[in-house]
This record gives structure tokens, C-alpha cells and sequence, in this order.
């Protein structure tokens, strides 16, 4: 982000907020398939497609738990990118020179080190999990087969009736023990693999000419593409090493009286099933992940790269 203008806090909200619906609802099939796999050791990918493909309404049942997965997903967003932004901002206060041509790339966001894009990364996130956590053991349980709820009203009187207010945060911790390191890999590597690819894409613009303008800027379609090329590689690598916490996650929140706790259910899921459980859903987990995160963080970005356009032309937004 130029150190010119700064957008407004509601502004990030807000561009979270898009990000992260739009996600939510494009990719609401891949995270239904991840919980299905998920909450059985006998359930394969290929067979719970069947499944639904061959029951009645495959369209609405492979989105079941869209409303849940929207509310989690954009609010969510809104309240990571929004806090991530906050944070960074006030670790980025402290440097007042703008980027040399040559340590410019696609990012929009402040440039902070290693370190500091671990801790913002990792404290936003577990910020907004703690804040979302209820939506986010409703989705699961709608995108189970193990519940047949038939409205959000009627799944939280039942969570509360046989669980309590706790039954709304069962699994937090492996939430937060996914979540926390993940965020913060993923800004890591998101953050280098932009300033690698920027730099590629900056040689080959003066090998031809120079056409980003000779100012080491890159054109909004060559950000917008290092943007998203970078998401999915920092997605896949975060995704990979943070999976073990989501299949435990999962079988917490939808069998909470079974599993107790988080060592528990590791203990547990890895004595009966093996270590390959803790991997279940992983694949399908990392092409989710990868596409979302980079959607979500494109669009992000870009949003707030025409905010900054039009705040330096004196536009009111």
C-alpha cells in the first residue's frame, strides 16, 4: 500500500467482507466433500459424490450449508483482513519512505518481515476464528451427514439444549492451533512468493521494452495474476502442514461427547484409524484451500488497489 494514501478500516471490512462471500459460495461444494470424507474413516471422495449425485436435488444437497458457510466465511473475512490490516499498519507506522522502484511489487498491503507476517497473520486469524467459532460448528454439522437440521434456528435451540453454550465452541482449540499457524505461513509465504514473482515479472517487462512505464510499477492484470498464482502456492504449503488440526477439528465438532478434547481425539483418531487419518480430506483440503485463498486475496488486494486509485484522484468512497 503506498504510503500516501491509506484506506479506511471500514474500507478493508468491506473488501474482506466481498472476498469472502464470493468464496464461500463458489466453492461451497469442495468444503461440504472435505467434511464428508472427514467424519468417517469408511467415507471416500468418490463414493460420497456418487451419493449425493444420485439422490434427490444433488444441486442443493452439494451446496447444503451455504447460508452458515457465507455468514462464517464473508464475516470471517471481513474480520481477519480488517485486523490483519490493523496490525500491520501499526508495525508498518515506524517506516515512513516509500519503496524503491526495485522493492516494489504486486502487494498492496505494507511490507513487513518474515516475522512480523507470521505474528499479524497468526493473531488475526485466531482473532476472527474465536469470533466466528459458533457459525463455524453450524456449518460443519449442516455439511455433515451425521445431522439433519432443516434451519439455523432450529440447529442452535438443538446445540444448546444438548450441549450448552460450550456445544457452540466445541473445538476451538484445534481451530485455533490450525488457524494460528496457517495464517501466518500463508502471509509468509504469499508475501515472498509475490516479491519473487514480481521480480520475474519486472525483468521480462524491461526485456521487452519496458512497458510497465519505466517506474518498476506492474500493470493491475500482472499484479492481479503474481496475486493469485502466489495465493495458491502459499495455500498449498499452509494447507499441508496444518492438516492433521482440521481432521481433528472436525470430528470434535461433529462428535464432541466422543472425542472430548484435542489430544484426545488425535490420540484416539491415530490408534484406531492410523496416522493417515489425520491427512483425511487433504487433497481435495489443499485444491479448496488453494482456489479460495487466492480468490479471496486477489480480490482482496484489488479492491483495495482501486480504493487507492481513487482516494489519490480525490474520490469519496
Amino acid at each position: 500500500m503506498s504510503d500516501g494514501a491509506k484506506t479506511s478500516s471500514s474500507f478493508h471490512f468491506f473488501a474482506g467482507l466481498s472476498s469472502g462471500i464470493l468464496s464461500a459460495i463458489l466453492l461451497q461444494p469442495a468444503d461440504l466433500l472435505k467434511t464428508r470424507v472427514q467424519q468417517s474413516p469408511t467415507t471416500s471422495l468418490l463414493s460420497t459424490i456418487r451419493t449425493i449425485s444420485s439422490g434427490p436435488s444433488p444441486i442443493r444437497s452439494f451446496w447444503r450449508g451455504t447460508l452458515p458457510s457465507t455468514l462464517r466465511t464473508g464475516a470471517g473475512s471481513a474480520i481477519y483482513f480488517s485486523s490483519l490490516n490493523a496490525l500491520r499498519q501499526r508495525l508498518a507506522s515506524a517506516k515512513a519512505s516509500s519503496p524503491s522502484a526495485s522493492e516494489q511489487h504486486s502487494s498492496s498491503l505494507p511490507r513487513l518481515s518474515n516475522t512480523a507476517n507470521l505474528a499479524t497473520g497468526a493473531l488475526a486469524r485466531t482473532w476472527a476464528g474465536l469470533l466466528m467459532m459458533p457459525i463455524t460448528v453450524l456449518k460443519v454439522r449442516y455439511e455433515s451427514s451425521m445431522y439433519a437440521y432443516r434451519s439455523l434456528p432450529a440447529a442452535c435451540a438443538h446445540i444448546f439444549s444438548t450441549e450448552g453454550v460450550r456445544g457452540f465452541f466445541a473445538g476451538f482449540g484445534a481451530t485455533a492451533v490450525r488457524d494460528a499457524p496457517y495464517a501466518g505461513l500463508y502471509v509468509v509465504f504469499y508475501e515472498q512468493s509475490k516479491r519473487r514473482l514480481s521480480g520475474v515479472a519486472r525483468k521480462l517487462d524491461d526485456g521487452e521494452g519496458g512497458g510497465g512505464g519505466g517506474d518498476g510499477a506492474l500493470s493491475s492484470s500482472t499484479s492481479a495474476g503474481i496475486n493469485f498464482l502466489s495465493g495458491v502456492v502459499a495455500a498449498g504449503l499452509g494447507t499441508s502442514v496444518t492438516n492433521p488440526f482440521d481432521a481433528i477439528k472436525t470430528r470434535l465438532q461433529l462428535m464432541p461427547g466422543k472425542y472430548g478434547n484435542m489430544l484426545v481425539a488425535g490420540r484416539r483418531m491415530v490408534k484406531e484409524e492410523g496416522v493417515r487419518s489425520l491427512f483425511n480430506g487433504l487433497g481435495i483440503r489443499i485444491a479448496r484451500k488453494a482456489v479460495s485463498s487466492a480468490l479471496a486475496w486477489t480480490v482482496y488486494e484489488e479492491l483495495i488497489r482501486r480504493a487507492e486509485g481513487w482516494d489519490e484522484e480525490g474520490v469519496q468512497y
